[in-house]
C-alpha cells in the first residue's frame, strides 16, 4: 500500500500539472476511440504501450481477454461491450492477448485449476481455441505451443465477439472495425490478425518515426504488414509453411 500512496504522490506533484487541463476537461465526459478488452495480467498496460491518455482508451480487463458468446453469458463484459458500442461510439474493437499468458498455460492443461472453480468455469469460453490447437497444430516446444494457442484465443474471441447484437449491427454497416492483437511483453512487438490468410503479422515501426509503417483495415478483423510474427507458432497440419 506504501508503493502506491508513494504513486499517488509523484502522479499528483508530476503528472497531473501537466495534464490538468485535460483532466478538467475529462471531469464533464469521455469520448475513447477504441474499445481494448485485454488480460488483466498485470504486464499487460494498453495505455502504456499504445501511449494514450486518460479517455482514448476504453479498457475492459479480464482472465485471458475473454468475450463470452452473447447467448451464453451476459455479464460485466457484454455489459462494457455494449455500453462501449452504443453510448460511447467507439469505431475500433481490439481483443488483446498477450505472451506468456497464465490463462492460457490454465487452458492446455485443465487440471491447473483444481481447487479454483471460477477459474475454470470462466476459462470454458476459451476451450474453442484449445480444441483447434489440439486439432490442428503439429507438437512444438512450450513456448510455441502456448504461443499458438494464445494466437487461436484471440480468433475465438473475435468470433465471440460478432455475436453481441451491438456489434453485429454496426459491423453490418461498416460502423465498427474489430482487431486481433497479441502483445509480446519480451519484445513489444504487437502482432495482428490478418484474417485473410489466417496468421498473424507483426507492425513494423520504423526507428526515429512516429507511426507505424502499416495500415490496419479491420472491418472483418483483417490486417495487413510487412512480417509475419517473430515467434512461429508450430506448424499448422496442412500447411506449407
Amino acid at each position: 500500500m506504501e508503493k502506491l500512496i508513494e504513486g499517488f504522490a509523484q502522479f499528483r506533484k508530476v503528472t497531473y500539472p501537466t495534464k490538468e487541463r485535460l483532466f478538467k476537461k475529462l471531469a464533464s465526459g469521455q469520448a475513447p476511440h477504441t474499445l481494448i478488452i485485454t488480460c488483466a495480467d498485470s504486464r499487460v498496460v494498453p495505455e502504456y504501450f499504445t501511449s494514450s491518455d486518460p479517455g482514448e482508451i476504453f479498457v475492459v480487463r479480464n482472465v485471458g481477454n475473454i468475450v463470452p458468446p452473447y447467448a451464453q453469458f451476459v455479464g460485466g463484459v457484454s455489459a462494457a461491450i455494449e455500453y462501449a458500442v452504443v453510448v460511447l461510439g467507439v469505431k475500433d474493437i481490439v481483443v488483446c492477448g498477450h505472451s506468456d499468458c497464465g490463462a492460457m498455460k490454465a487452458t492446455l492443461k485443465p487440471g491447473s485449476t483444481e481447487g479454483m472453480p471460477a477459474v475454470t468455469s470462466w476459462l470454458q469460453h476459451a476451450q474453442i481455441a484449445r480444441h483447434v490447437f489440439e486439432e490442428n497444430y503439429d507438437e512444438g516446444d512450450e513456448r510455441s505451443k502456448l504461443l499458438a494457442l494464445t494466437e487461436e484465443n484471440v480468433i475465438a474471441q473475435l468470433d465471440h465477439l460478432r455475436t453481441h447484437p451491438s456489434v453485429a449491427a454496426r459491423l453490418a454497416s461498416n460502423r465498427l472495425r474489430i482487431h486481433g492483437w497479441v502483445f509480446d511483453i519480451e519484445s513489444a512487438d504487437i502482432h495482428v490478425y490478418d484474417a485473410e490468410n489466417r496468421c498473424f503479422r507483426t507492425i513494423e515501426v520504423e526507428e526515429g518515426t512516429e507511426a507505424a509503417d502499416e495500415t490496419v483495415v479491420a472491418g472483418n478483423g483483417r490486417a495487413t504488414a510487412p512480417r509475419a510474427s517473430a515467434l512461429q507458432a508450430p506448424i499448422r497440419k496442412g500447411d506449407a509453411r
